[in-house]
């Protein structure tokens, strides 16, 4: 079979090193763990939930409820399922009562889902302004308003008088000391017109070549990527779309016969086999690989955010808390069992001081595209192989699976790096901001790790972009 291998590279991650290793030691140890659980003691009746679980549970009481339904959001710590209701006082039906016989945590709160949706649209109307961002936050029951240090002047007056006119309660303000930007920088990983990035997640194309997902900034950066600066391009991107509803794009392999795990190289010789595509929840634990900061994790904050980039506004995509910098850009959102979540985007701070992710989701960029998350091409060997799981995972090998993998894995960490990376290939490319700034750096958004993917290459490779 043909694949394509990735170079060594240095291997260990430079930047965030020490919080990678602290988010690997949450992943890996519960990888197979199970969170279900039967009833909590005390008052509360709520069942106990995993997050992919609260999720399907708020789809269906979202229906049940009807118009009372205001929101909900995952309690981590409890492990529990918490439902938004407005006004009660004519639950004829007792929904609500249903509603806890199927293992929610009910409350009753101010502003409905409708209110939300009409505040959310004001904003839209009357501060789209560079810099800018925001959510609903089932927490709190309000829109959670978002502004970068650029948002200043008569641009920050503009942005409160906006907020203050949605009503006492309805929305909250705060500054970031970053910038907004989707994470694009300079350096050796997937090359496409002087950017770089990584790849998301492998997937199979409609129709049927192998193919992954990445950011769509990184997609109008540059239509062929290559694995090395000034190398042969190995893929081709097929649809990009940024900015506008989302940030997305697939990018097929050239060679029809390319290997595409899917899994994420998680450092340390582990990986992460990736199993389904999830939706996000708010509250929700997730994890962040990256090729400049490693392995990160963090909190969905909140969903169908909004982000005004200097590019151009962005719709429906996931806010978090994890961190990121350039270079992590179309890099893997996931959670600890196997659920594809998103595709990093963009948003501010760094791995240092802080600063909130915004990423797309990666069941719409699916649906967009026609893809299908899973094995793709050669035989759909996932991990390199079909040795998949067992070694193969393990980047650790370099092998491993597929021979390549990823390096060690070391990726995170580890160091050892074997570059074969391969994901990163694909890097799928990146750095669509280029439009700017960084992009002209190339090394765009690469948060690499995709699940797998870029591997071109490399069969068994777990598609992380290396770290540089």
């Amino acid at each position: 079979m043909s694949h394509k291998r990735i170079p060594k590279r240095k291997a260990a991650i430079a930047v965030g090193g020490v919080a990678a290793l602290g988010a690997a030691a949450l992943l890996l140890p519960q990888a197979n763990a199970s969170q279900d659980g039967g009833a909590r003691g005390g008052a509360s009746t709520a069942r106990t939930l995993k997050a992919d679980d609260a999720d399907d549970l708020a789809a269906r009481l979202s229906k049940l409820l009807g118009d009372a339904f205001a929101g909900s959001y995952y309690d981590s710590a409890n492990r529990q399922l918490v439902v938004n209701v407005t006004d009660v006082s004519g639950d004829d039906n007792n929904v609500i009562v249903q509603a806890k016989k199927a293992g929610a945590e009910v409350r009753e709160v101010d502003n409905s889902t409708a209110e939300l949706q009409a505040a959310a649209r004001t904003l839209r109307t009357k501060a789209t302004i560079p810099g800018t961002a925001w959510a609903v936050d089932p927490r709190t029951n309000k829109i959670l308003v978002t502004a970068d240090s650029t948002v200043t002047g008569t641009r920050w007056d503009r942005l409160e008088s906006t907020v203050d006119g949605l009503g006492s309660g309805m929305a909250t303000v705060k500054k970031s000391a970053g910038t907004f930007r989707t994470f694009v920088s300079g350096g050796d990983a997937i090359f496409g017109g002087g950017a770089r990035c990584s790849l998301g997640f492998n997937v199979t194309a409609g129709d049927g070549s192998p193919a992954f997902l990445t950011a769509g900034h990184c997609g109008v950066a540059a239509q062929q990527w290559s694995d090395a600066q000034n190398g042969a391009p190995i893929a081709t991107v097929d649809q990009a779309t940024f900015p506008g509803n989302g940030d997305f794009a697939l990018v097929k392999y050239d060679d029809s016969n390319t290997q595409a795990p899917s899994d994420v190289n998680v450092g340390g010789g582990q990986s992460v086999q990736i199993l389904q595509a999830t939706e996000a929840t708010v509250g929700q634990q997730v994890f962040r690989m990256g090729s400049t900061t490693g392995l990160h994790d963090g909190q969905v904050l909140g969903l169908d955010a909004t982000v005004n980039y200097p590019e151009g506004t962005v719709t429906g995509l996931i806010q978090t808390d994890v961190c990121a910098e350039p270079g992590d850009s179309g890099g893997s959102l996931f959670t600890q069992d196997g659920g594809a979540v998103g595709l990093t985007s963009g948003g501010s701070g760094d791995c240092t001081s802080g600063g909130e992710t915004f990423f797309q989701p990666v069941t719409t960029a699916l649906a967009a595209t026609g893809a299908t998350l899973g094995d793709a091409g050669a035989g759909g060997q996932q991990a390199g192989g079909g040795q998949q799981a067992g070694d193969g995972q393990q980047a650790g090998n370099d092998q491993q699976a597929g021979g390549d993998r990823i390096g060690g894995g070391q990726e995170v960490g580890a160091g050892a790096g074997d570059g074969s990376d391969a994901g990163s290939a694909d890097g799928s490319g990146a750095a669509d901001d280029q439009s700017g700034a960084d992009a002209t750096n190339g090394r765009a958004s690469g948060t690499g790790h995709g699940s797998g993917g870029g591997n071109a290459g490399r069969s068994g490779r777990s598609g992380l972009t290396d770290t540089h």
